[in-house]
């Protein structure tokens, strides 16, 4: 598995985490367990993803089609979160994004986090966060969902 694999896997444990302790989630945990050529970027994902998380959130929110933030799972909310940054704020390719997204929500997720963060992703525009013209709900192909509807 490559460095930034690594780093965006600890970016979302962190994220994880920091829903649980808002205010006090420390890296030091995590620290011991990453590669130090990846700690950079790992830093970078989850300070960025958290200083514009409002922002990100409400757009998400705008791209998940009945469904409320809340009621998602942790797991693909937080993965959204790091991908969205990414492609809005870095310039990371937005297939790479995508595809690196989707890979750690089927790892982490349930059984349609794949398809269900897939599906987000694609109407997310890095530049103006748009919806995409050309994209639909027929996206997600699974029947399946890991979140609950609003």
């Amino acid at each position: 598995m490559g460095i930034r694999r690594n780093a965006r896997e600890l970016a979302l444990q962190m994220l994880y985490a920091s829903d649980f302790q808002p205010s006090g989630t420390s890296s030091a945990p995590f620290w011991e367990r990453m590669d130090p050529a990846a700690w950079a970027f790992a830093q970078r994902l989850v300070d960025g993803a958290l200083a514009r998380r409002d922002e990100i959130d409400t757009l998400i929110a705008g791209q998940a089609q009945n469904w409320r933030l809340d009621r998602m799972a942790r797991i693909d909310r937080n993965v959204l979160r790091l991908a969205t940054f990414e492609l809005r704020y870095l310039d990371t390719p937005r297939n790479v994004a995508i595809n690196e997204a989707v890979e750690i929500a089927k790892k982490y997720g349930g059984e349609a986090s794949g398809a269900f963060v897939n599906g987000i992703l694609d109407r997310i525009h890095p530049s103006d966060g748009a919806a995409s013209a050309s994209a639909s709900p027929a996206t997600v192909k699974d029947s399946g969902t890991t979140a609950t509807p609003s």
